[in-house]
């Protein structure tokens, strides 16, 4: 037990010191006066938060940023890898490198992420995109200054992904190049036990692995200190946080920690699973001072036998108390949700079980996906005899059902009076856009100098969870 801080130290010295190297090394390599870097990111909000914590990294490396790919001196692009159009989309931006390689030899192109944790995936990159300098894992993402300094100071292609033991240790005191001044992603959790049937997620972000609250509060109060007004909790299932702690300490518990500090701020949380959501967290939200009435709380199935082969652990039924309980204790929440279309063996009658819970629930807003076969997961061995085209038809009748519900609820909310967070102004057009405490889009007339405010809006139209209104 005596090495661990010696070898931490040890660690943070080789760590400062490939700082040290790569900045000079850069600055011979740059052709502008500072390296630059483009950095892209593709998926979730926790994708979003590792990116910040990238842009930190390359930041104490000396870079700037761009977000011209022709004029940058390192190009970052970091994965996602829940469905098969997100991984297309990143082999065709990869593949599009080529001839900016070509034409600047001297250009670092990086990739890591989800996808590079699948084997099979960073064997490709390795085969068919040689001029691919660096590929990490998410896993790995402390360690890029020295994956940096090994692809400059050796001239080779750098591959690493996390071993297992990678998998279970958090690391603190990253810096943090956030690209927001006014909503601030906070990850309190990583990794996922729960190994739904469709998805990649445990395989590549590993077990579930809980901050200590103490680290989420002081990151909290930094973040508040920096004037930020909306700070957003991230986990794969925040629901299920604080179970592998040493004294454990429930999701219901951080909220309410977090929520007795001063302050004029909000908060928020994603993503939930509904087989974890309590009464006591639905309690908490409805409670507080703080914690915003509005849940993602994805379902993605109507059916029972679907959600059984979906192992989502939690029937219809469930989910519907759930909801009840919810818009008892709290009128005036906003509910969206995930859903799969076309899981491997569901029938269009298990599929109108779907369309009829959209119905009964009236969600804000749905996120939908067609269902996409990922390697290494149960489902993707499973028989799967409706063809595409079924399930794109099933796809469009989904969200017709979903319009007419929105429908509903945009006449609801004609003429209310929401308390918004102005977020940014569009000089040219004269309009100031927020969210409400429900999350929907709000645009209305005023001054630039309100961003970053917040402010009451009477709502004077109501498009899906776009609003327009009037300053009140």
């Amino acid at each position: 037990m005596a090495e661990k801080p010696q070898q931490k130290q040890a660690q943070e010295e080789e760590r400062q010191a490939c700082i040290e190297q790569v900045a000079q090394l850069m600055s011979v390599r740059a052709r502008g006066a500072v390296p630059l870097a483009m950095v892209r990111t593709y998926g979730c909000q926790q994708n979003v938060a590792d990116s910040e914590k990238l842009k930190g990294q390359l930041e104490q490396m000396g870079f700037s940023f761009t977000q011209d790919e022709t004029q940058a001196d390192l190009i970052l692009f970091n994965t996602c890898a829940v469905r098969e159009n997100a991984e297309y989309r990143v082999y065709g931006n990869v593949g599009n490198l080529k001839n900016i390689k070509r034409e600047k030899p001297s250009l670092i192109i990086a990739v890591c992420g989800c996808m590079m944790e699948q084997e099979h995936v960073a064997e490709k990159i390795r085969q068919s995109y040689p001029y691919v300098n660096l590929v990490f894992g998410t896993h790995v993402i402390h360690r890029l200054p020295q994956l940096l300094h090994r692809v400059l100071a050796t001239g080779k292609r750098v591959f690493e992904r996390g071993d297992e033991s990678a998998h279970r240790e958090i690391i603190e005191g990253l810096p943090v190049s956030r690209d927001r001044d006014i909503r601030g992603w906070l990850t309190v959790m990583y990794g996922c036990d729960n190994f739904c049937s469709y998805c990649v997620v445990p395989h590549v972000r590993g077990r579930e692995r809980s901050r200590s609250p103490q680290a989420i509060e002081a990151e909290f109060r930094e973040l508040l200190s920096s004037g930020y007004k909306e700070i957003v909790l991230l986990g794969q299932n925040v629901n299920s946080y604080g179970k592998n702690l040493d004294e454990p300490v429930s999701f219901a518990q951080l909220l309410r920690r977090l929520d007795a500090i001063e302050g004029d701020h909000r908060i928020r949380f994603m993503t939930s699973h509904p087989k974890d959501a309590t009464r006591e967290l639905l309690d908490t939200m409805a409670e507080s001072r703080h914690i915003c009435h509005s849940l993602h709380l994805p379902f993605q199935a109507g059916s029972n036998r679907v959600l059984k082969a979906m192992n989502r652990g939690y029937t219809r039924e469930q989910y519907l108390a759930l909801v009840a309980y919810a818009r008892e204790k709290m009128p005036d929440i906003t509910l969206t949700t995930d859903i799969i279309v076309g899981f491997p063996g569901e029938t269009y009658e298990e599929f109108q079980e779907t369309v009829s819970l959209v119905r009964e629930v009236g969600f804000t807003a749905l996120f939908t996906f067609l269902y996409s076969p990922r390697v290494g997961t149960r489902a993707a061995a499973m028989e799967d005899p409706v063809p595409a085209e079924e399930k794109s038809r099933w796809f469009q009748e989904l969200l017709a059902a979903q319009e007419e519900t929105s429908a509903q609820r945009s006449q609801s909310i004609l003429g209310s009076v929401q308390r918004v967070l102005v977020e940014e102004s569009n000089e040219k057009r004269g309009l100031l856009a927020g969210k409400t405490e429900g999350n929907l889009n709000c645009d209305f007339a005023g001054d630039p100098s309100l961003v970053g405010s917040y402010v009451r809006v009477k709502v004077t139209e109501s498009r899906n969870w776009v609003l327009k209104g009037d300053l009140v």
